[in-house]
């Protein structure tokens, strides 16, 4: 009953399964955090979405309210935020479509489709946001 115990002790003394403490962060870990990240925050910001729509359904005051508010900088940085989510998210599911297909697995492989992921990101979240501006008049 003692040796029981003792073993019992020493099992909770250390992690059940290796985590931060012990590996370092690596690319691969990374990317596969950031889309459960931007995965929750497109599912926020689609919340967000349908606020706008009942805004709009219910007339010129709420939409104009929250028109002001999306063109707050908190706004602009909420909307920011998500359209880099967008793209982030979907640029991986394409990576992840092509793991699925049994592409990239290699390490070099793995690394490269990962800064590639990273980069269309930036530059497609900049194009998108470009975009937008030059369609309102303000480029």
């Amino acid at each position: 009953m003692a040796e029981s115990q003792s073993s019992g002790a020493r099992r909770h003394s250390r992690p059940l399964s290796p985590h931060l403490q012990v590996y370092k962060p690596q690319l691969t870990s990374i990317t596969s955090i950031l889309h459960r990240f931007s995965g929750i925050a497109l599912g926020l910001g689609l919340l967000y979405l349908v606020c706008w729509l009942v805004a709009a359904a219910q007339g010129m005051a709420a939409f104009d309210a929250l028109q002001d508010f999306n063109g707050s900088v908190i706004g602009r940085l909420l909307l920011f935020g998500w359209s880099v989510a967008f793209f982030y998210h979907l640029l991986n599911g394409i990576r992840h479509l092509a793991w699925d297909a049994g592409f990239g697995f290699e390490l070099p492989a793995a690394y490269r489709s990962g800064y590639a992921v990273l980069i269309g990101t930036g530059l497609l979240t900049i194009a998108a946001w470009v975009y937008a501006y030059f369609q309102m008049g303000v480029l």
